[in-house]
């Protein structure tokens, strides 16, 4: 290919190059297609890494005044913090202040109160610069040259989003008062459209869905890849702590400096790997320079940690302390952890994407992880809780009685203390009106996250899985600490754990590098190719469905685990529903679908369906129908559409995690009273199950609703994908909305041929929300996936027994 840096002619910092039609003819003879002069004209752009990168960040930003905005106000908050500490350090008499001292009046000035005054706090100017010490000038100047620094990469940012916005607004014809209302679908489906008229690929005539997927995530499919292939330092033994598991953002610059930015990284620039990596037989000297590496950036993290870890007081301190002045509970809240948002991550999936799934999983995994709490703790908690309530009370009430009692010194402090112990207790007291059914809750939380560990299943309910999760789903305090002490921990990661696996790197870019054609170099498991990277045991063959075949592969190494590939393949379909698929993923697509249709076929006879052969459609459906109303309808009209109804009465009703499929059983190392027991517990009716709203805060379930879904007529669209709203629950979409989602998945319309589609038979175009057909689907078919993987093993394993 030819790749964009034999453009030599472009000028410096200008990402653009414009070409008159004579300068065409006389190179190649290619005539470009003519635009009106007034017009901004984009062929031949520089660097479309850094171009579509950046259209997709002025999207998700919502426009040119919003970045802009942005941009200058975190300048003037830099500049606020140096001011704000040098003020405090220096400006302020602390003795007047404190009451140390009596505060000096002027001789002309009357006083009739002894009140210290802001003025007698703050020292004169004059006075305030002479006390400055000579380490407070090489902070200031340390300072200025940094803000000096980010002001120009603010305006060379700035310069390039102008042009950013003239495309959008001339060659899209996309106003900034309507990016709020357009997807990034529509606006990938107009550049590939002048693609087609400026050329802005010069090798490739058209340009794919995925080829503006690599370009904007070339780097995060690396990272996604080295994750699943454990190459990246997140689980890593302390002293005195044990085994730990994190990945701070921190950690993660480090690494894609080392590994994708920096001047010695394996990629020497945005788009081609070094020629070097290619021959096996430098792999140990490329290691030993890449090892060399890593320890001198782990040695200036070292130098550097004093800085970084007053910078990182500072910023959490200035972004945080007011929110918990008024919300001292949220750092009990839970959030998906870094190392949970790249664990769970799609190949090609975009940031809006990633965070609209994981909103969705919210609920559920919150819930689960609250099904957790120990008696001992809680015991405990219930009365310190008491007590502390009761010092409050005496503090307040002798306060209202005299407010000189808030004079008193250390006062507030122990108000503050004593607010914050009695807001640990409250989240070590479990809600007694909370229903225990962690096997339900973490079907759910798989149906959006999309990747969990199978050997999780029947093991909801375990410790050791809750602790596995908290890993992914941490608390906010954690999240905190962690990125607080990451300055001190990286140079350590780096060295220790990092810099040992310099060898498996350099394989890893060595094997799973492609050349895409007007693309560059890109991780080959991005291209999600089933049979070169698929895992067979998440496969069937397309002409034996009863069967657990699998495609074979040349590819000497280990497929990826959970299914990365297969269900990367799947979500990237259902949102970019136009992309032309290669043959094997077609054809990989094709049988999912025609197995579900077989599977459903099979399921009308009840003879079928047997203690040890669970139907895996029908189960995925029950699993899918336990997820709230908006499902359950959905999961009611499938079973209607196809006369099932009788199932609920089957023993289907089971989760998805506590549910056998084919030669099912306890999993290997669980003892088989705990997986009786397990099995017991959760087995419920299908209409119990359909009926519990998982979506909702408290656990409710909705009879009603769900009778008069199986009363209307199942072949109604509108009716099938309009779920009813709930006092507690609205729609996908709109409880997405409330917790920060701003865009949609996929294009507004819904997808083309999916799973419901497949199995329900109309188009989902023609459902009053379609925007939701998307997230159906993808849960839907997640689920499906895991119950066909489930089974293939089982298959495999009783095979191998009778042997």
């Amino acid at each position: 290919m030819n790749s964009p840096a034999n453009y030599s002619s472009l000028e410096a910092g200008n990402p653009f190059r414009d070409r008159d039609e004579s300068e065409d003819n006389e190179e190649g003879g290619v005539i470009i297609h003519q635009v009106p002069e007034t017009k901004a004209r984009w062929n031949h752009i520089a660097n479309l890494d850094s171009f579509f990168t950046r259209m997709y960040n002025y999207h998700q930003k919502h426009g040119f005044l919003v970045i802009l905005c942005d941009e200058v106000l975190q300048l003037l908050g830099l500049a606020f913090v140096v001011w704000l500490l040098t003020f405090a350090f220096h400006c302020l008499d602390y003795p007047i202040l404190f009451g140390d001292k009596p505060a000096s009046k002027e001789p002309n000035t009357t006083s009739v109160t002894n009140k210290v005054t802001i003025g007698d706090v703050i020292k004169p100017y004059g006075k305030c610069v002479s006390e400055f010490a000579f380490t407070t000038y090489v902070i200031l100047v340390a300072a200025f040259l940094f803000f000096l620094w980010r002001t120009i990469r603010v305006v060379y940012q700035m310069a390039n989003y102008a042009d950013i916005k003239k495309f959008y607004n001339t060659a899209l014809k996309i106003d900034d008062d309507n990016l709020d209302n357009i997807t990034w679908h529509e606006v990938q489906k107009n550049i590939r459209e002048v693609q087609a008229e400026q050329h802005m690929v010069i090798d490739k005539e058209q340009l794919t869905e995925l080829d503006i997927y690599h370009r904007i995530l070339r780097f995060k499919n690396y990272m996604v890849a080295l994750m699943n292939k454990n190459l990246l330092p997140v689980r890593f033994h302390l002293p005195l702590f044990g085994e730990v598991v994190s990945l701070s953002r921190g950690l993660t610059y480090n690494i894609e400096f080392i590994l994708f930015r920096g001047p010695w990284a394996p990629f020497e620039n945005n788009w081609q790997l070094r020629d070097d990596y290619n021959i096996r037989s430098n792999q140990v000297e490329l290691a030993g320079r890449l090892s060399k590496q890593i320890m001198w950036v782990a040695i200036v993290n070292f130098l550097m940690i004093p800085f970084i870890f007053c910078y990182q007081i500072i910023h959490f301190s200035f972004g945080y302390v007011a929110i918990l002045r008024k919300e001292p509970g949220s750092l009990g809240i839970r959030t998906w952890s870094n190392y949970g948002r790249l664990y769970l991550r799609h190949f090609n999936e975009l940031d809006h994407e990633l965070e609209a799934r994981l909103n969705r999983a919210y609920e559920p995994a919150n819930r689960y992880m609250n099904s957790f709490s120990s008696p001992l703790l809680a015991v405990i908690a219930k009365n310190i809780l008491f007590m502390t309530g009761g010092v409050l009370i005496l503090i307040l009430a002798l306060g209202i009685y005299d407010e000189y009692v808030f004079q008193v010194e250390h006062i507030l402090t122990l108000l503050a203390a004593l607010t914050g112990i009695g807001v640990v207790c409250k989240i070590l007291i479990p809600d007694e009106n909370q229903v225990y059914c962690p096997e339900q809750l973490l079907t759910a939380v798989l149906a959006h996250v999309h990747y969990l560990p199978s050997d999780w299943r029947n093991h909801a309910h375990t410790t050791q899985v809750r602790k596995e999760f908290d890993h992914y789903f941490q608390f906010k305090i954690n999240y905190l600490l962690a990125e607080i002490l990451s300055p001190v921990l990286t140079p350590y990661i780096l060295m220790f754990v990092f810099r040992p696996k310099s060898l498996e790197i350099v394989k890893f870019f060595r094997s799973f590098t492609v050349s895409v054609k007007g693309v560059g170099n890109v991780c080959s498991f991005a291209q999600m190719d089933v049979r070169k990277h698929g895992n067979p045991d998440w496969q069937l063959s397309p002409i034996v469905i009863d069967d657990a075949t699998n495609f074979t592969s040349s590819d000497p190494q280990p497929p990826l685990d959970n299914g990365k590939t297969e269900l990367s393949l799947v979500h990237f379909t259902l949102t970019n529903p136009e992309w032309k698929l290669p043959t094997d993923a077609k054809n990989f697509m094709k049988t999912i679908r025609q197995n579900a249709v077989v599977d459903l076929s099979k399921a009308k006879t009840l003879e079928n369906i047997k203690e040890n052969d669970v139907n895996p459609m029908a189960q995925s459906l029950v699993s899918f129908g336990s997820m709230g109303d908006e499902y359950s309808s959905i999961a009611n009209s499938v079973f209607n559409q196809h006369n099932l109804a009788s199932l609920s009465k089957s023993g289907l009703g089971k989760s998805l995690f506590s549910s056998g499929g084919a030669g099912s059983g306890p999993v290997p190392g669980a003892s088989t009273s705990s997986y009786t027991k397990q099995k017991n517990s959760s087995s419920m009716e299908l209409e119990d199950l359909l009926q519990q709203d998982l979506g909702d805060i408290n656990p409710t379930y909705k009879l009603q609703d769900i009778h008069e879904a199986d009363e209307e007529d199942s072949s109604s669209a509108a009716r099938v994908f309009s779920p009813k709203m709930s006092s507690s629950t609205g729609t996908i979409m709109d409880r997405s909305r409330r917790r920060g989602m701003q865009k949609y998945e996929g294009r507004p319309e819904g997808p083309g041929e999916s799973l419901l589609y497949s199995i329900y038979g109309i188009n989902p175009s023609m459902a009053a929300n379609p925007a939701d057909i998307t997230t159906a689907d993808m849960c839907l078919s997640t689920l499906y996936l895991h119950e066909l993987h489930h089974r293939q093993v089982c298959w495999f394993l009783n095979l191998f027994s009778e042997r």
